[in-house]
């Protein structure tokens, strides 16, 4: 997917107006605030750095037109939900009488370059990626200088990075949020002729998916203290397909896109939520967030290489794309596994177990290669992160290198967690005459009840 032919997006700013906002004589231009998993102005490394640094800064989001091809590989409904953020971190600059967000599009060296020949210093938040992101990060620093600034617990440049690990993130989650002060700096922009809405227009996106939740810091806010409201209901929701779409946070894109920083999210849960077992597991699993983003950080070749050498290419000579098209349709026979499938495909969203349970099938069941299964999820997936995606994958298919295999019985599911057939009949309508009883292996319902209902299988 490219620019179409009748709008095609140059590269901008154009280098004279980044020219036109230069100081004169000795002065400092200002510094250039590169976002873009960061999408938030409170507890902002980056920003932070950039306030004290300078007088002057410049808040920038640069469209990437690798973001829209197969490097990229992020749905309509991601990338929609993406744009709501960068509105909404617009709006969060001008609410502190700032000049907004300016959006930018073409290779990011390029247009950083641009604003580096103009005398501007450029500082981001540092943030794991994929080989891609982590090439042009390099060439960001070495090129132009770019100073990337940690701030998101993780550990950096040590032999032994998991040596004292938890204590550091536990550590990091109890300290101050990095804070800067509005007064103290001007912030400002340069016009582009680049937004959201243009960008969309002339890449095409179409969201197709329903159930898209809005994307922003003020939606991720308002959830954040409705869960906290709901939190002991948690251990007992987050299995449940049918449970977990309200007992959860829904937290996890707002997260992705940096909406809320982890610790933001940790210490509203641990200032205001009851003490008790939901408590403690949800802020567990924001330990495993850091956990599977610091894998990420420590090896970029989840993302598509076996993290046991010896399981490299397994599956691959029987690797059947009709079996693999069947799985991502849902119509594997499977009723939970169809229903997790279609429920990906149409809203972007499915709770862990499901996931889980989808990959284990595919790997252990279809014997299919694991990366294919792998990007068809962060393709559709609205929180489609790298470092859990991938990181899971591999952990569910076995490519570890653990004793044992994680194996899910698809029939069990559904008998442990949609007992009425909610979620079943809800993604695999043509099921719905079936009784309860007989969703969990419906080839096995009796002739004569398949006749009372009025179906065949």
């Amino acid at each position: 997917m490219g620019p179409s032919a009748d709008a095609p997006l140059p590269t901008t700013p154009a280098a004279e107006a980044v020219r036109s906002l230069s100081r004169t004589g000795d002065a400092d231009t200002g510094t250039v605030v590169w976002h873009r998993s960061d999408l938030r102005i409170a507890d902002n490394p980056a920003l932070a750095a950039a306030a004290d640094d300078s007088d002057r800064i410049l808040p920038l989001f640069v469209f990437d037109p690798g973001f829209h091809d197969e490097r990229g590989a992020a749905c309509d409904a991601r990338i929609a939900f993406l744009h709501d953020c960068l509105r909404d971190l617009d709006r969060q600059y001008r609410d502190v009488d700032g000049a907004g967000l300016t959006y930018a599009h073409g290779d990011p060296i390029e247009v950083l370059g641009r604003f580096a020949d103009a005398g501007w210093d450029v500082v981001a938040s540092a943030t794991p990626t994929g080989r891609y992101g982590r090439r042009r990060d390099e060439r960001a620093r070495e090129r132009l200088g770019v100073r990337f600034v940690a701030g998101d617990g993780l550990v950096r440049d040590a032999d032994r990075p998991r040596e004292g690990w938890s204590d550091r993130v536990e550590s990091w989650l109890a300290g101050d949020p990095f804070d800067w002060d509005p007064r103290s700096v001007a912030v400002d922009g340069v016009e582009t002729g680049i937004s959201p809405g243009r960008l969309a227009d002339a890449y095409g996106i179409e969201p197709a998916k329903t159930r898209v939740p809005t994307g922003g810091r003020g939606p991720a806010r308002e959830r954040l203290r409705a869960f906290t409201d709901r939190i002991a209901e948690y251990p007992g929701s987050i299995s449940s397909p049918v449970d977990a779409l309200e007992g959860t946070s829904g937290l996890s894109p707002y997260l992705r896109f940096g909406c809320l920083s982890v610790r933001e999210v940790h210490r509203h849960v641990d200032e205001r939520a009851p003490d008790g077992r939901g408590k403690s597991m949800f802020v567990s699993r924001l330990f495993w967030n850091r956990h599977y983003t610091q894998k990420l950080l420590d090896w970029p070749g989840w993302l598509d290489r076996a993290v046991n050498p010896v399981y490299e290419g397994f599956n691959r000579d029987r690797h059947d794309p009709d079996l693999v098209a069947a799985w991502k349709r849902g119509e594997t026979g499977f009723p939970m596994v169809d229903a997790s499938m279609r429920c990906l495909r149409e809203t972007g969203w499915l709770n862990f177990r499901m996931r889980a349970l989808c990959a284990s099938f595919y790997f252990h069941i279809l014997q299919q290669p694991w990366k294919i299964g792998a990007d068809h999820f962060y393709e559709h997936l609205i929180d489609g992160d790298p470092a859990i995606n991938y990181t899971q994958w591999q952990s569910q298919c076995g490519l570890v290198g653990r004793p044992g295999l994680r194996l899910y019985d698809p029939r069990k599911q559904v008998r442990d967690q949609d007992p009425d057939g909610e979620f079943v009949t809800r993604w695999v309508p043509e099921l719905d005459p079936l009784p309860a009883a007989h969703l969990d292996a419906p080839e096995k319902a009796p002739l004569a009840v398949q006749r009372e209902v009025g179906i065949e299988i």
